[in-house]
């Protein structure tokens, strides 16, 4: 039976059964969905911005550091996949490693989702360090339509990766507070996986827009 669904119930007389999806795993992707719309909004900002001060975007854009992007950016992705190896586990059941540290095939949800938060931060702390380079070339919050649209799309994308930063911590601490590692910790498990997911994806489609398409 797929996680995501909750207890089956069966009728007196035997009957077919019949299986409920999750509730938290439902509503996680109707969170998710109002969550496009929040960046869909954000990305018609950015464009509409765009439109009006070609000139500006030229210039601003000259400045960003496309390989040290790049490079961040197959972080976050690879930490989705670390993320997804962390599910399988939960969906066998294994919280934690069977073998020694170093034998990754024997690793259980708990070590994958430490990997995954390490890049997951590691991507963070890119950010911060490009911000920083760029207030040094006076590209500021409020120094010019480009900063503000800049700032605003990937300050709250970074916004939400810390949020799903925290999810992992709080996903690996239930693995370690209950005793017997069940079906609502891989649940959980599974939604988390979800929001990081969307997250990578939305990350990607801001690269794409901010840092390559000219």
């Amino acid at each position: 039976m797929d996680l995501v669904t909750s207890t089956s119930l069966s009728r007196p007389s035997g009957g077919p059964v019949v299986n409920r999806p999750s509730t938290v795993a439902v509503g996680t992707i109707v969170w998710l969905g109002s969550e496009v719309m929040f960046f869909a909004g954000l990305f018609a900002i950015y464009f509409t911005l765009r439109s009006t001060s070609p000139g500006l975007w030229a210039d601003q854009t000259a400045l960003h550091n496309v390989p040290f992007a790049l490079t961040n950016t197959i972080t976050l992705v690879l930490s989705s996949v670390a993320c997804q190896f962390g599910v399988f586990a939960a969906e066998r059941m294994q919280p934690h490693r069977t073998g020694r540290l170093f034998q990754v095939g024997r690793w259980g949800m708990v070590e994958w989702f430490f990997l995954t938060y390490a890049m997951g931060a590691v991507f963070v702390c890119g950010q911060v360090y490009e911000y920083a380079t760029l207030i040094s070339e006076h590209v500021t919050l409020s120094s010019s339509a480009y900063g503000s649209a800049f700032y605003m799309t990937t300050g709250f994308h970074g916004a939400h990766v810390i949020g799903g930063l925290i999810a992992f911590l709080l996903t690996i601490g239930r693995a370690y507070a209950v005793k017997n590692f069940g079906h609502k910790e891989a649940t959980t498990a599974i939604v988390v996986s979800y929001y990081w997911h969307f997250v990578d994806v939305v990350w990607i489609g801001l690269f794409i827009v901010i840092y390559l398409l000219k």
